[in-house]
């Protein structure tokens, strides 16, 4: 009895370890890919895609990683050789274009996904005739307002700088428990008012091709506090100084959103891709935006570029996978239900986007049109220290300061 006993334990551990390496082998034939998102605004609805793919993908886990300061950490990720399978790339930035001249991303030029992509978008962002992003939406920089407030107080949303002056000194008297402006202006976050200095460069000097010409590719030591394009530029940084919200030098760009979100302060400087951001929160009013304003009603501008563009590693062990994700993520099904949270721009064939984002129309109006230019650092080397000096005339106003960190900033480049 005791010899059966022993036998039917010996066969049942036989058994379980049997069942435990079959699981192992089970699990050990599922490839994992990492997706590495620069937008942490459409984290959720990321996710929620890739739980979709693999619902319909069982062989496949998409590993989706969001962190702090993307930027830097995927330069530090592919300067050591670990850059991830596929990877949220801003393609018009001289990083990108410097890692795809260099083989860091795969050739993606004639792959059956890229007939998904309008005609021509993705042709934007060729280095030498190849393609290396799958541009599956555009950005753009401008100003969202709480609608409601503004009803209530009288106020419109300017069509000119002029107005636009008149617009923030009107709702500091006629609201003393709202600020002007909700505002994230320290070092890590001076990235939000990117949109914001560019634009006053471009108005300043007429456009795209001027700017550069003031800043990148002027003599070195050339921008001065006497030049008339600096005083207008600074003149425009000004509306921002004071008027945000309380705190607003020490905030982070979930506080700024916080502060319109709540109702704390009446206009947030943002892209349009702070709309989701917003929305979360559940704010109680109606939300609408204008474009930066210019010294006519003809003269509003806009900035940005290709925002969720996807790039695949030419090194990553599980191409073949990294293209299922790629090719999923970009059909018109799919990133119907991205859009329907994002809103932005889209270039995917067959996504349907009529009124479905009234929020952002006054400043998508100028979405591929002459008044939308690309990010100035398209022909930079850099741009994280033009934010940050940005951001600290937006809190001190020294001007001094501005031209010693701008020409410091461009000079390296010439």
């Amino acid at each position: 009895m005791k010899k059966r006993t022993k036998l039917t334990l010996s066969l049942l551990s036989l058994a379980s370890v049997a069942l435990l390496a079959s699981c192992g082998s089970s699990a050990s034939k599922k490839t994992e890919i990492e997706f590495f998102t620069q937008k942490k605004e459409t984290l959720a609805i990321t996710k929620e895609i890739a739980k979709d793919f693999e619902k319909e993908n069982k062989d496949i886990k998409v590993k989706v990683v969001s962190v702090p300061d993307p930027g830097n950490v995927l330069k530090t990720r592919i300067s050591s050789k670990d850059t991830p399978d596929i990877i949220n790339v801003f393609p018009q930035n001289a990083d990108f274009q410097e890692w795809a001249a260099n083989n860091v991303f795969e050739d993606l030029t004639g792959k059956d996904f890229m007939s998904n992509i309008k005609d021509g978008v993705a042709e934007q962002y060729a280095i030498k005739d190849k393609v290396y992003s799958v541009p599956l939406d555009s950005n753009a920089w401008g100003f969202f307002y709480n609608a409601d407030a503004f009803k209530k107080l009288g106020l419109e949303a300017p069509k000119t700088w002029d107005e636009f002056e008149t617009l923030v000194s009107d709702i500091k008297s006629k609201s003393k428990d709202q600020a002007p402006f909700a505002l994230s202006l320290t070092q890590a976050d001076a990235w939000s008012l990117n949109g914001f200095g560019q634009l006053a460069w471009a108005e300043a000097d007429g456009g795209f091709d001027g700017a550069q010409n003031a800043l990148r590719f002027s003599p070195k030591g050339a921008i001065k506090t006497s030049n008339p394009d600096f005083q207008a530029v600074a003149k425009q940084l000004d509306i921002l100084k004071g008027n945000g919200q309380k705190g607003a030098d020490g905030a982070t760009y979930d506080d700024a959103i916080a502060a319109f979100a709540t109702g704390k302060s009446l206009i947030l400087p943002q892209g349009i891709w702070a709309l989701s951001a917003v929305k979360q929160q559940k704010p109680n009013f109606e939300i609408r935006s204008f474009a930066y304003p210019g010294k006519t009603e003809a003269d509003a501008m806009s900035v940005g570029a290709a925002d969720m563009a996807l790039s695949i590693s030419s090194t990553s062990k599980n191409k073949a996978a990294a293209e299922k994700f790629v090719k999923y993520f970009s059909t018109a099904k799919v990133f119907q239900k991205y859009y329907d949270v994002n809103g932005e721009p889209t270039a995917v064939k067959g996504v349907q986007t009529e009124v479905k984002t009234p929020e952002i129309e006054g400043i998508t109006r100028l979405t591929f049109t002459d008044k939308q230019f690309v990010w100035l650092q398209s022909k930079w080397d850099s741009e994280v220290d033009f934010h940050t000096l940005t951001a600290n005339y937006a809190r001190t106003g020294n001007a001094d300061a501005m031209a010693k960190e701008l020409n410091v900033f461009f000079d390296a480049m010439k």
